[in-house]
């Protein structure tokens, strides 16, 4: 394995992390109004106080005051989707995103997991996530599974309705695109016509096997707009995955790294097409605060970091589109709208295709339960959320949902084949992709 692929085991090594939980002058901003309530996911679905924004807060400052964690404490954290959708609704501007992130931060420190959970959460947040080697085994052994037919057999066998909580697993579980994007990454893209501006475009992790077609279309439709896209070499994993989970460490030397892979390319901006990352990216000033070398670092590249929704709308658009003749609703990625507060960008794209009619669905704001790895390790309520944001996505009667983040693509991709009427899910970019690529046929 190329040791260029993974962080050093010297720099990912978690130690106890001495983090104090949510700051107190956080938490002192919230002044219980409950006009959070009615944006939580978990407080619409289960009407319980100590589920909803201003009760977890409750419990986070009776802890910051000496109570001890308790199983209570960590199943009410550990159940909230951290989408942020009671930020944009607070008055007060309480950063709850950061609260709840500390909170797991805090827990996660004074947990005493068994050996088994530890091993299985060094390898997933240590070992693999920003291995390309072993990302691209086991997109592999994932694309074997799917290619070779003995996906379609488990799934008609019934075997799998046998272990309900392995039915729902597996229907969840991305489809390997062969061939992967990792051959692409270290390469540059000239732009088609003149160049306008040069970008390096992030790749992701898991996103180079299971959507290694979207990060195809965001090069070419930044190349169509007059980009050199270059996509740097020593990228790896934003951190989100772990950040959200309370890997503090993990997260901080993931930063590092994107950071330092970025630090000798002269662009104007860096592109995400995945919200959820492009949320954590955006804050790396915030995840590296105590980490004295890179905070200037961490405030330039946050600077330079777009969204590709958010790039492209703010550029003159390159006009030369076909049509795309079909109704779309467009579902708002949390941490797009709610995290980075961008909620006009997609559906000006949307709007400048030929042909396309945008129908808004009610309730686009609310989370549609994928929130990172939440509908793994929380299935039941994740496919809950799921089954009613399908069906205020069916009322708009279009035959397209669009979004911006790839965990909603896999979640909404989902809720059509079990829950609607089979609509094709789709990315922003993919949808202008298929614009521009039937003006030149």
């Amino acid at each position: 394995m190329a040791a260029s692929n993974l962080i050093p085991t010297t720099t990912l090594a978690e130690p106890h992390v001495s983090h104090n939980g949510p700051v107190q002058s956080d938490l002192d901003k919230c002044v219980h109004c409950g006009l959070c309530l009615n944006a939580c996911p978990t407080y619409r679905e289960l009407g319980v106080e100590m589920d909803s924004p201003r009760g977890r807060i409750y419990q986070m400052n009776l802890v910051a005051n000496g109570a001890p964690i308790t199983d209570s404490y960590r199943e009410h954290m550990d159940l909230c989707l951290a989408c942020r959708g009671c930020e944009t609704a607070c008055p007060s501007g309480v950063p709850y995103g950061r609260m709840i992130e500390a909170a797991r931060v805090q827990i996660r420190a004074n947990d005493k997991p068994s050996w088994a959970a530890r091993r299985l959460s060094s390898f997933v947040f240590g070992k693999l996530l920003d291995s390309r080697s072993r990302l691209q085994v086991a997109g592999a052994m994932l694309y074997a599974y799917q290619a070779s037919g003995l996906q379609r057999l488990v799934r008609g066998s019934g075997l799998l309705r046998v272990v309900p909580r392995l039915a729902d697993l597996e229907a969840l579980s991305p489809t390997a695109q062969a061939p992967f994007f990792f051959s692409k990454i270290g390469k540059t893209f000239a732009p088609v016509g003149e160049r306008r501006f040069r970008v390096a475009f992030l790749a992701g992790c898991i996103a180079n096997v299971a959507f290694a077609r979207l990060n195809e279309a965001t090069v070419r439709v930044l190349q169509a707009n007059g980009c050199e896209v270059v996509i740097p070499g020593g990228q790896g994993c934003c951190g989100a995955l772990h950040i959200h989970s309370g890997y503090l460490n993990y997260a901080q030397a993931l930063a590092c790294k994107n950071i330092d892979a970025l630090a000798d390319e002269n662009v104007d901006a860096i592109i995400t097409n995945a919200a959820g990352c492009g949320s954590t990216l955006k804050e790396y000033d915030q995840l590296l605060r105590d980490r004295p070398a890179y905070v200037d670092k961490a405030i330039t590249f946050k600077n330079k970091m777009k969204d590709v929704t958010e790039f492209l709308a703010s550029i003159t658009l390159n006009p030369n589109m076909g049509a795309v003749d079909a109704v779309v609703t467009y579902q708002d990625s949390c941490h797009l709208l709610h995290g980075q507060k961008i909620r006009s960008a997609p559906r000006q794209l949307l709007r400048a295709i030929p042909g396309l009619k945008l129908r808004e669905m009610a309730g686009a704001d609310l989370c549609c339960g994928s929130a990172g790895i939440y509908n793994v390790v929380h299935t039941p309520m994740a496919m809950q959320i799921l089954e009613k944001k399908m069906e205020t996505a069916a009322h708009t009667g279009a035959s397209i949902i669009a979004t911006a983040n790839p965990g909603c693509l896999l979640q909404l991709d989902a809720g059509a084949r079990l829950f609607s009427k089979a609509q094709r899910v789709v990315h922003v970019v993919e949808l202008l992709d298929q614009a521009y690529s039937s003006a030149t046929r």
